[in-house]
């Protein structure tokens, strides 16, 4: 028996007793926890980064944030659009939004828009997001990189 948990000990003539043995076997346990920290510490940056584009640089200063933490829409160079890190089609982007703001009309929402995409596939974004009645829109940008 292979990992048996049980000794047998000799007791008088012939005569086998078994003892069980109290201890515990930690290697399984840390083998385990090793797998999950490395599936944790290459999945975390990913995680955190979004939808990845090329946003313009820029002068304007950061908004006040004192709301819940905003909603991102992507536009990508391809013009795909992301609700989060979600692609939604353009014609369920207003639905999708009211759904998902429909207990929070005040929340803001920041628009991000890779610096490749023409200025009305942007503003097309940002119209339909409006009209549908959401008030609380803005731009992302990239701080503008000063000269050393």
């Amino acid at each position: 028996m292979a990992g048996s948990s049980m000794h047998m000990v000799r007791s008088g003539k012939k005569r086998y007793a078994y003892r069980q043995v109290a201890e515990i076997n930690v290697t399984p346990f840390v083998d385990v926890m090793l797998v999950l920290l490395i599936v944790f510490m290459v999945t975390a940056p990913m995680l955190a980064t979004g939808v990845p584009i090329d946003l313009p640089d820029s002068q304007a200063k950061a908004m006040n944030q004192n709301d819940d933490k905003p909603l991102e829409v992507t536009v990508t160079k391809d013009k795909k659009i992301y609700v989060g890190e979600s692609e939604v089609q353009y014609e369920k982007l207003v639905p999708l939004l009211a759904s998902i703001l429909q207990n929070a009309p005040e929340r803001v929402i920041y628009v991000r828009g890779d610096q490749g995409v023409m200025y009305g596939d942007i503003m097309k974004v940002i119209g339909a997001i409006n009209g549908a009645g959401f008030t609380k829109v803005g731009l992302m940008s990239e701080p503008l990189k000063t000269k050393k």
